[in-house]
């Protein structure tokens, strides 16, 4: 396959991509040595503010609140009284409004898409659980309203998305006797945390992992599969190589997944662990919002950037250098992946780099692998004109999988 389509290096929330940083940098670092000098200056200077952070936090005013806050009668967010801890106050209080706005929302939404007549033999429900650091997850699940359900499809949607997107993909599953259940991460969709903000992906994982755990307690003996969408994708990967969560599946799908992620320029690489330690919620304003091509389907374009579940603004520092960090790890541990797994990538996609998907098929160790690369296919692979033949793909890959875990056919096809 050609490197004919550019993978645009960092992109905005919008498109679900890092947005480019210090983009005209380059023109002025004649060589490795004048970055290096200013990676050691920016260094310095983030290390001079964060002592000064130090000292101004041993003041005499901050030890009588600190000892204000010891008292079990005190009450920790409203200790201290000045004007950063009003702030802080305002800034929560707006947060759990938006969570319960959102959340509203998620309620709201449709679970048949409105393309698809009535509900097909199909029963949804929601419901909201406590993720690894009891905060509430707001999920969803499509079944078989009768007959025999052949395995679960757990989806882990991408950056910026959420999970009820995929109701349409639903219906086809549900009228092929699979389940589906849908997690929305912390700060997307109905659940809590700020909009677009992931204080770490490792936090997906292990709430991926409750997740798995919930669902098999309440559907015994019946095979699941994971599946993840770009960022998603990442999370699933990283999920699956931990001993636990892969013996609780039979394989793991994988959409334009998120496994070389590349920043500007190094310097912004080299500086992104300190500015997301620093302001770790701050928003790169010069994001593009207008959003890059994901789908060559008109209407579905105009729907993820109209609903507003989807988040949109400019990328967060911290859930930036998150999926860099991920990705990172991935690509270096490639060759330790030992789970069957399908990928599935766009040679056109812009977002997320076809080549790592081949990188990951011709470099793990699972016996079991398949890769399946659309010609001119963009991004959103479920969202593309063709989303029917590609669910297809999908599913037809976990029946072959269910036939070769049981060749005596308890699993009927």
């Amino acid at each position: 396959m050609e490197r004919s389509v550019p993978v645009e290096e960092l992109t905005s929330g919008a498109s679900s991509r890092i947005i480019p940083v210090f983009r005209n940098i380059r023109r002025s670092v004649p060589s490795p040595r004048s970055v290096l000098r200013i990676f050691v200056f920016f260094h310095a200077i983030f290390l001079w503010f964060l002592l000064v952070l130090r000292r101004s936090g041993r003041s005499p005013v901050c030890s009588k609140a600190a000892a204000a806050a010891a008292s079990p009668l005190a009450s920790p967010r409203r200790s201290g009284g000045g004007r950063g801890a009003r702030k802080g106050w305002t800034a929560k209080k707006e947060e759990e409004e938006d969570v319960r706005r959102r959340r509203a929302l998620a309620e709201e939404l449709a679970m048949v898409h409105p393309s698809d007549g009535g509900d097909g033999g199909c029963r949804w429900e929601t419901f909201v659980f406590l993720g690894s650091r009891r905060n509430a997850l707001f999920c969803r699940l499509w079944v078989p309203s009768a007959g025999h359900m052949k395995g679960i499809l757990v989806i882990i949607h991408g950056l910026n998305e959420h999970s009820g997107r995929y109701a349409h993909f639903a219906k086809q599953l549900t009228s092929c006797n699979f389940g589906l259940y849908a997690m929305d991460w912390i700060g997307h969709g109905g659940s809590d945390g700020l909009h677009g903000y992931v204080p770490s992906l490792d936090y997906v994982v292990e709430d991926t992992g409750i997740f798995l755990e919930k669902i098999r307690s309440e559907n015994p003996g019946v095979p699941c599969f994971l599946f993840g969408h770009s960022t998603g994708g990442a999370v699933v990967l990283k999920a699956a190589s931990y001993p636990r969560i892969e013996a609780m599946l039979e394989g793991i799908i994988l959409t334009s997944p998120a496994l070389r992620v590349k920043p500007a320029h190094p310097i912004v690489g080299a500086v992104a662990p300190i500015v997301s330690l620093l302001l770790p919620k701050y928003q790169f304003k010069g994001a593009n919002r207008r959003g890059i091509p994901v789908s060559r389907d008109p209407a579905a374009m105009l729907a993820k950037y109209s609903d507003p579940l989807v988040y949109t603004g400019p990328i967060r520092v911290r859930t930036g250098h998150e999926i860099l960090r991920m990705s990172s790890y991935l690509l270096q541990n490639l060759k330790s992946v030992t789970i069957p797994f399908l990928v599935l990538h766009g040679t056109a996609d812009r977002v997320t780099d076809p080549l790592a998907s081949q990188d990951l098929y011709n470099e793990a160790a699972s016996v079991y692998k398949d890769i399946k690369l659309y010609e001119g296919f963009l991004h959103d692979l479920l969202f593309e004109p063709e989303r029917d033949e590609i669910g297809t793909d999908i599913i037809d890959w976990m029946k072959k999988r269910l036939q070769q875990q049981c060749p005596q056919g308890l699993w009927h096809s």
